[in-house]
């Protein structure tokens, strides 16, 4: 299990799929017969809430906010690197300023 706080930034590897991936999908992989692809897209993310030990609440750059469990496979906290280089993807959260807990 990993301890998450608020503000602290995750990646979310998701899983998708369609004919024509995006510029940032990775592990791109055809279908069966050619006419779609399966991929992933990382997805930036902010712990907006620590619901229970099992469930954190993240928000997205929108504004959404979505509930997940903290052992999807999925997720994990980002590194040092990964939030310098990307530090402008990760959401500011609007109701709890980084670091204040609830």
């Amino acid at each position: 299990m990993k301890d998450f706080s608020v503000g602290d930034f995750v990646i979310y590897r998701k899983p998708k799929m369609s004919p024509h991936p995006g510029p940032r999908a990775q592990s791109v992989y055809p279908a069966e017969h050619g006419e779609d692809y399966s991929y992933s897209v990382d997805k930036f993310w902010t712990v907006a809430a620590v619901v229970d030990e099992q469930t954190i609440e993240i928000e997205t750059r929108t504004g959404k906010r979505h509930r997940l469990r903290t052992d999807d496979p999925h997720l994990r906290k980002a590194g040092v690197l990964q939030r310098l280089l990307n530090r402008s993807r990760f959401p500011q959260l609007k109701d709890n300023p980084r670091g204040v807990t609830q």
